[in-house]
C-alpha cells in the first residue's frame, strides 16, 4: 500500500555559487545523513557539460546523469541545468577520507572539526581499477615526479609514445602539482594535467582530482589519515525523518547483461538503521535505481508507531 506522496527536490535560485565555492560542509544534525543542495544554472552559449562542471565541483559523468538528454559537447545558452550538490554522506565511520568508487567521488572528514569536505576524482579504467580496501595516507609530495611502472611504459610504447624512466614535475606530469601517497603500493591521490578526465574513469588505477581541489586537500590531510576506498552506487540516508536514495550506475564490469544487480541495493538498505521502520515506496525507489541521477530522492518516511 502506497501512503506516501513524493514532492519535487528543492532547487534553489538559478546561478548559486556552486560547489566550487562550497565543497566544505558542517556535519549533519544527528539523525541526519546530507549535505550541500541541488541548485540549477543557466548554460552559456560556449559551455560544455564538462566546462559546468568543473566550474561546480563536479565530474563530467555526475553532471550528465542529472542532465539525461542534454548534449554534452553543446548544450546550448539559456538552457537550465540542475547541479546535484546535496550529497548523502557515504556509509561507515565518518573518519579520514573515504572513497567511493561508484560515485566518483572522496570524503574527507578533518579529524577534530566536526565537517566534511568532499570533491570529484577519476578512477582507474576497465583493466586498471581502482581497488577498495582500508589503507592511510603514508606520505605527501608537492611537485612530485612520476616513476611510470614497466607495464604502463609498454602501454604507451605500443602506442608509439615512448614514456621515460621518470618523468620530471612540469607540465607533462600527469600528477599534477600535488601528491598523496597511500599504503596501497603504486596508488595515489594526486592533481593531474588533464583536468577534463576527472568525474570519469581514465587513469591506470590512481585517483585524480581537480588541480584547484588537490590544492586545498594536501595541506589539510596529515599522514597517517585513514583512508577507506569503498564501492557503494546505492547510498541510503535519513532527512528530517524521510528516507532518501543516492543511486549511481555501478561501474561497468559489475553491471549485469541484463537487468540489475539488485544485492548491493538491499544490502544499502538493509545497513542503513532505522530503515526497517520506514514505509518505502517501492515503485519509486526502482525509479531511482533505474535513473541513477546521483542526487537524493525521496523514497520513504519513518513510520509512526
Amino acid at each position: 500500500m502506497k501512503n506516501l506522496l513524493i514532492p519535487l527536490l528543492f532547487l534553489a535560485a538559478l546561478g548559486g555559487p556552486g560547489l566550487g565555492q562550497g565543497s566544505d560542509f558542517p556535519l549533519p544534525l544527528p539523525g541526519n545523513d546530507a549535505v550541500g543542495e541541488v541548485t540549477t544554472t543557466t548554460s552559456r552559449y560556449e559551455d560544455t557539460l564538462s566546462d559546468i562542471a568543473r566550474r561546480h565541483g563536479l565530474g563530467y559523468l555526475e553532471l550528465s546523469e542529472a542532465n539525461p538528454g542534454v548534449d554534452p559537447w553543446l548544450p546550448g545558452e539559456g538552457l537550465e541545468i540542475i547541479i546535484p550538490t546535496r550529497f548523502l554522506l557515504p556509509p561507515g565511520p565518518r573518519k579520514g577520507i573515504v572513497i567511493n568508487l561508484a560515485e566518483l567521488r572522496l570524503y574527507y572528514y578533518p579529524k577534530g572539526e566536526n565537517r566534511v569536505v568532499t570533491y570529484a576524482l577519476g578512477i582507474g579504467r576497465e583493466g586498471w581499477s581502482t581497488p577498495v580496501g582500508v589503507t592511510r595516507v603514508t606520505g605527501k609530495r608537492p611537485n612530485p615526479s612520476w616513476t611510470p611502472p614497466e607495464s604502463i611504459r609498454r602501454e604507451h610504447a605500443e602506442q608509439g609514445d615512448a614514456l621515460p624512466a621518470v618523468v620530471p614535475p612540469g607540465p607533462e606530469n600527469p600528477l599534477g602539482e600535488y601528491a598523496i601517497y597511500l599504503g596501497m603500493p603504486g596508488y595515489l591521490i594526486h592533481g593531474t594535467n588533464k583536468p577534463y578526465g576527472v568525474g570519469m574513469r581514465v587513469s591506470h588505477g590512481c585517483i585524480r582530482l581537480y588541480p584547484e581541489d588537490i590544492s586545498r586537500l594536501f595541506p589539510r590531510v596529515p599522514e597517517g589519515t585513514p583512508v577507506r576506498i569503498i564501492n557503494e552506487p546505492y547510498k541510503l540516508g535519513w532527512i528530517d525523518g524521510r528516507l532518501y536514495i543516492e543511486a549511481h550506475k555501478p561501474l561497468s564490469e559489475e553491471r549485469p547483461d541484463q537487468g540489475i544487480d539488485l544485492s548491493q541495493l538491499n544490502t544499502a538498505i538493509e545497513s542503513l538503521p532505522g530503515t526497517e521502520q520506514a514505509t518505502i515506496d517501492n515503485d519509486v525507489l526502482m525509479d531511482a535505481v533505474l535513473t541513477h541521477a546521483g542526487y537524493p530522492i525521496l523514497i520513504g518516511k519513518r513510520t509512526v508507531r
